[in-house]
């Protein structure tokens, strides 16, 4: 059985890459991800013309979370999400989507501490409705068919094994329950995708990031198990709002600002993935 207390699970073996990122230096206090959300955005409903302020980065940090949950339908349900970070979204589907549970999971032990700092006073509220646990997203500390939605928001860029997360998916989840992923993938399988977008984006070449097609994703949610599996392209909201928001602290040509660059070359998108448990 699954219990929110740290050193209670065995520790996940973390990449390098992971460790350090999310590691002692606390990606969520850099400025560029103001809230702490640590994703890039949906910036659909905040004027792009006008001057951003830090609220609009905050919003579209919130709006990227109740799109993936709009998707995942939450209401009434077990719900948990795989790469929780700081458990703002947790937090955040549990005020506005009335789930009967939610459960945060991180690979990151050091993110699991600030999720339950962060959230220390609904943990002390609603006990029974917010928890936080350790685990890979390959092999998560959960029971099965515990769960009747799984979401995921911008971490899946990070997971080194996407079938083995598929199955763990379609494992934890009862009949009927639904699966929610947002994250950015290549358009495509060509084999120069990854050297370009090496060439591109630091977090690529050094690893953090993995470069895959979204197909990749698909076909591993499907031969898990899962059925209508759809793929949606949410790029037009994300990547030119994001880059609005680093033109405020990056120059051009820093390796930032080619995450635009990539996506209007067709290399990378970010897509919405949802599927269902028979």
């Amino acid at each position: 059985m699954l219990t929110s207390e740290p050193g209670q699970q065995p520790a996940p073996a973390v990449r390098p890459e992971v460790w350090e990122t999310y590691g002692p230096a606390d990606l969520s206090a850099v400025p560029v991800f103001a809230g702490g959300f640590i994703n890039f955005g949906y910036w659909r409903s905040i004027d792009l013309e006008r001057p951003l302020a830090e609220s609009d980065r905050v919003r579209s940090e919130q709006d990227l979370y109740r799109h993936v949950l709009d998707a995942a339908a939450p209401e009434g349900a077990r719900a948990v999400e795989i790469g929780c970070g700081l458990g703002l979204g947790c937090a955040l589907a549990l005020d506005e989507y009335r789930p009967a549970a939610i459960t945060g999971v991180d690979i990151h032990p050091h993110q699991l501490r600030r999720a339950r700092e962060a959230n220390a006073p609904l943990l002390r509220a609603r006990p029974q409705r917010l928890r936080f646990a350790l685990g890979a997203a390959e092999k998560l500390p959960l029971d099965d068919a515990e769960f009747d939605c799984l979401y995921s928001v911008e971490a899946a860029q990070h997971f080194p094994d996407l079938p083995a997360f598929a199955r763990e998916a379609a494992r934890v989840l009862r009949p009927g329950g639904r699966v929610a992923v947002a994250s950015f993938f290549t358009v495509d399988d060509a084999p120069a995708h990854a050297d370009r977008l090496a060439g591109l984006l630091d977090s690529f070449a050094s690893g953090l990031d993995i470069a895959r097609p979204v197909s990749r994703l698909a076909d591993a949610l499907t031969d898990a198990g899962l059925v209508d599996v759809r793929v949606r392209s949410i790029g037009p909201q994300v990547w030119p709002g994001w880059d609005r928001w680093l033109a405020r602290l990056w120059e051009p040509g820093t390796w930032p600002r080619n995450f635009l660059a990539a996506w209007e070359q067709d290399i990378l998108d970010y897509y919405l993935v949802t599927a269902t448990r028979p």
